[in-house]
């Protein structure tokens, strides 16, 4: 029964992930619509060479690195600090309209949050006049080059920190509560318990949302960045998919483009690979 109910799930990523991996043949390609997968032209290895070989490459990977190693850095702990914290409260009712109000902005539509964010880093924005208090310059903080990813990573934050926390709650509430109890009679405070219960109770978990992060890594969504980005911060906020994006879909390089993402996807594969090889030999967790 089991198995039949594991059917249509395995025949969503039949039909979704792995039948579409056969468009990855256009990136040895020199593709057109008219053509097709099977009327195209063969070009081999030239799509990679040329990227490789292009003045974009290394700006292109320092900005997508950049941007993913401080998301992973700030982003990554911020909802296990948030849903240690929420463990840590009493009120009931205060907890739950805490939670609610940090889920929120993971269901506001991508565009009005990008939309929020350019108004309130504009000039005359509220986050601006903040930063005029302490001492800045009144200007557009969003269209400033230095400040793209400090910006982009901290409205991630506020953006997820809540509803990625949820797994991390659901995981400290299966802890075993006689550890507290045992803990308590031998003297640790709040901090010790955290340390020496709390934590090593969700450990597991925590690995293994990082091995699935390093997955990820280098998979910056192009959505995000297309709509904060403009031409005066291509300099730190164009990153691989926003390029796929401009070449495949304004440019109509279609096969360049999906060179590009297959060169990202192979790389996002090995450090999830790396990643689990690592937390296998060193840990008793692992995805494989």
């Amino acid at each position: 029964m089991i198995y039949f109910l594991l059917i249509p799930v395995i025949v969503y990523f039949v039909i979704f992930s792995y039948i579409p991996m056969t468009g990855l043949v256009m990136a040895f390609q020199n593709f057109t619509p008219k053509g097709g997968i099977f009327g195209s032209p063969w070009v081999g290895l030239k799509h990679f060479a040329d990227f490789f070989g292009s003045t974009y490459f290394g700006r292109l990977m320092r900005n997508t690195v950049m941007i993913s190693v401080l998301d992973l850095l700030w982003g990554f702990p911020a909802p296990i600090l948030f849903a240690l914290l929420l463990n840590e409260l009493r009120g009931k009712v205060f907890k739950r309209t805490v939670q609610t109000i940090s889920y929120m902005p993971y269901f506001i539509s991508m565009v009005i949050i990008c939309g929020i964010i350019a108004d309130f880093t504009s000039s005359e924005g509220v986050i601006t006049d903040l930063f005029v208090a302490l001492g800045g310059e009144r200007k557009n903080l969003l269209g400033q080059a230095g400040n793209f990813r400090t910006i982009y990573v901290a409205s991630n934050i506020w953006q997820s920190v809540g509803f990625s926390s949820i797994i991390y709650l659901a995981t400290l509430s299966s802890v075993d509560q006689e550890l507290y109890e045992a803990a308590a009679l031998d003297g640790a405070g709040r901090l010790r318990q955290v340390w020496h219960v709390t934590l090593p109770g969700i450990a597991s978990t925590i690995i293994i949302m990082l091995i699935l992060r390093m997955g990820s890594m280098l998979a910056v969504g192009y959505e995000k960045i297309i709509l904060l980005y403009s031409p005066a911060t291509y300099e730190t906020a164009d990153v691989i998919s926003s390029y796929v994006y401009r070449k495949g879909l304004q440019e109509f390089n279609y096969g360049y483009s999906t060179a590009v993402g297959f060169f990202n996807s192979v790389i996002n594969t090995a450090l999830l690979v790396i990643t689990n090889a690592i937390s296998r030999k060193y840990s008793e967790t692992s995805l494989f």
